[in-house]
């Protein structure tokens, strides 16, 4: 027979594990030993799945992320909540304004105290707003934000090596110690080679000069990894490679151990987490059975309580299936074409989005397009162009004056302008709700959403005022631990049923376990 014992959240001194009777002993070891009773397998925690060294280091009781979701949807009640839960929390601060981000950074202080150091920030490259990285990385070293969740990198900036270099001293032992902590999300290996390798001499030198960083500070740079956490991140919500998780995974593997030998960087010390489809408990057991140090979600956040987003923008992600997602193009990188996963069940923000982006790849300006694709354009902006162009210009002028001039003279470049401004708004009014507009919503989303939703039908779960990061979070890792054991024992021969799989949602009491 096979006993699951009751769950560890409740209890973290009740493991999930299993008891073998005598046959079952017998079968295991092919012996015709006449034993009787029982056998215990080692016991499983949630705590134990992935690098017990990651958790250590962050000061989680899990390893487990849950992650940003930028322009605050990851609010600092997500991440308060997430901490207490016991995972690492980050805050969706990409996008926001600098007040908006210190308010939020404040409000997640004033909640938790000295000793809860499992959260941090979002950190994201943004080119297209000089000066905007810089100051947000000065305001995280301000306020004591000692763990990034670095994003949209395709290579390292000056900014991300300077937090990382700032944060760098002796121990009393000679090692290196590591007070800022950098999350790299990838999607591609020579991305992460970037972060497994320590910092280029040609922007350390740059940081130097410019008295950025100290000469001792700069030595160590040289020695250690820009970081030590790598998110592989696969296919999931906003911008996405659209990557396989398990050849994904391995790749970046691959990679740590490239430029280990390289750089004669210890292996052991890069920790390897996997994102992107992390919605069910098979995900995520997956996930710690390739070696994965730590998982992070993310689609499955946004419908929590906790989350930014708007009540009909929750609805809308609560009734989602695997397939009711589509490609798009980016507010904050149109022109080049790059394009983010949405959700496209109930809005029409997908195709709205295709269509702008192919009459500003045609080369016209407003003015040259035929009477029904200006009306059409019009239409979708809720007013006249040239009274969009207007707000959009403003609004450009300030944070990059060379593009807003550029397009006083180029038609197209005022078309894709008015076009990033629709696509950005999207965002804004997914968060505000407003039920007039629900067809312009932008809602990042991956696959895992509809996984999620088919997992936790007809449980307490799909109700999505019971959605919260802690319950999300502790039947994931729970129902990962199930899934281990029960692979565990067939592993070692016993015939285990394949409902020893399943893991239906169950509800923990949201009391603090000891």
């Amino acid at each position: 027979m096979m006993n699951v014992c009751t769950t560890i959240i409740e209890n973290p001194r009740l493991p999930v594990s299993l008891v073998l009777s005598a046959d079952e002993v017998r079968a295991v070891a092919n012996t015709d030993t006449q034993s009787s009773g029982t056998a215990t397998l080692p016991p499983i925690y949630p705590e134990w799945l992935g690098d017990r060294a990651f958790s250590a280091t962050h000061g989680a009781r899990f390893n487990y992320v849950v992650g940003e979701m930028a322009r605050g949807i990851a609010t600092p009640r997500m991440v308060v909540e997430a901490v207490r839960a016991g995972c690492v929390g980050f805050y969706g601060s990409a996008g926001l304004a600098l007040e908006e981000i210190e308010r939020g950074l404040r409000k997640i202080k004033a909640e938790l105290d000295a000793s809860q150091i499992n959260w941090g920030a979002n950190l994201i490259h943004t080119p297209q707003q000089p000066g905007y990285e810089a100051a947000v990385v000065d305001l995280f070293l301000r306020e004591g934000v000692r763990r990034v969740s670095a994003s949209a990198y395709m290579r390292l900036s000056p900014e991300i090596v300077r937090y990382t270099a700032l944060g760098l001293q002796r121990g009393p032992d000679g090692d290196i110690i590591r007070t800022n902590h950098v999350f790299a999300k990838v999607s591609r290996a020579e991305v992460a080679e970037q972060f497994l390798a320590p910092a280029p001499a040609s922007i350390l030198k740059s940081l130097l000069e410019a008295g950025a960083i100290s000469e001792a500070q700069a030595e160590l740079a040289a020695r250690v990894p820009v970081a030590a956490e790598i998110t592989a991140e696969a296919d999931s919500g906003g911008h996405t490679d659209r990557r396989s998780a398990a050849p994904l995974f391995s790749s970046i593997c691959a990679a740590r151990d490239r430029v280990a030998t390289k750089t004669g960087i210890d292996p052991n010390t890069i920790r390897i987490g996997l994102a992107g489809g992390i919605a069910t408990p098979h995900a995520v057991a997956a996930a710690f059975s390739m070696g994965a140090a730590y998982v992070l979600t993310g689609s499955i956040n946004q419908a929590a309580v906790e989350s930014g987003l708007s009540l009909p923008g929750r609805q809308l992600l609560a009734k989602a299936g695997p397939a009711d997602v589509a490609m798009t193009p980016a507010a904050d990188m149109f022109e080049q074409g790059v394009e983010v996963q949405v959700l496209k069940r109930g809005t029409l923000f997908a195709p709205r989005g295709k269509k702008l982006f192919q009459l500003y790849r045609s080369g016209a300006a407003f003015e040259t397009l035929a009477p029904k694709d200006q009306a059409w354009i019009e239409d979708v902006l809720g007013e006249p162009f040239e009274t969009a162009w207007q707000a959009t210009r403003e609004y450009i002028r300030t944070v990059n004056p060379k593009e807003a001039e550029r397009a006083e003279s180029d038609g197209n470049k005022r078309l894709a302008l008015v076009a990033r401004r629709y696509l950005f708004s999207g965002a804004q009014l997914a968060r505000e709700g407003d039920p007039a507009r629900l067809a312009d919503y932008q809602i990042w989303c991956g696959p895992a959403q509809g996984a999620f939703n088919e997992w936790v039908a007809g449980t307490f779960l799909e109700d999505i005022s019971n959605r919260t990061v802690r319950q999300i979070a502790w039947n994931l890792m729970e129902g990962a631990a199930r899934i281990t054991r029960a692979s565990q024992l067939r592993a070692v021969g016993v015939a285990v049923p394949p409902s020893a799989f399943n893991y239906v949602p169950q509800q923990f009491a949201q009391s603090e376990a000891a």
